[in-house]
């Protein structure tokens, strides 16, 4: 496993722990909307470290979001192998056809 498979059975794991003691519990236990809200706002403080060129803020937002973006996949029941084998089948095909063949 990588981190990522390891961070995302972490995330699966808390669908039923208790709110009060785990924040991706809560966060799940709002559902899909909060998480999705979440995953929007770590997303905007990643691209604002980024037009900043801080590499270090950068880096550990980019961590956030990666984190709350599991979190909207585990509270709408799409898994990461689900994403990665997207990723797979899309892998070697130019970005351009691809974008094109939806």
């Amino acid at each position: 496993m990588n981190v990522l498979e390891d961070l995302f059975a972490t995330i699966e794991a808390r669908k039923g722990a208790d709110p009060d003691t785990s924040w991706t519990a809560k966060l799940l236990s709002q559902g899909p909307a909060k998480a999705a809200e979440k995953f929007g706002e770590e997303a905007i403080e990643a691209i604002i470290e980024a037009v900043r060129g801080d590499r270090e803020r950068l880096t550990a937002e980019a961590a956030d979001a990666l984190y709350h973006l599991l979190v909207m996949l585990a509270a709408c029941d799409v898994t990461l192998d689900e994403v990665l084998e997207e990723l797979a089948r899309r892998q070697g095909r130019s970005g351009i056809a691809e974008k094109a063949s939806r």
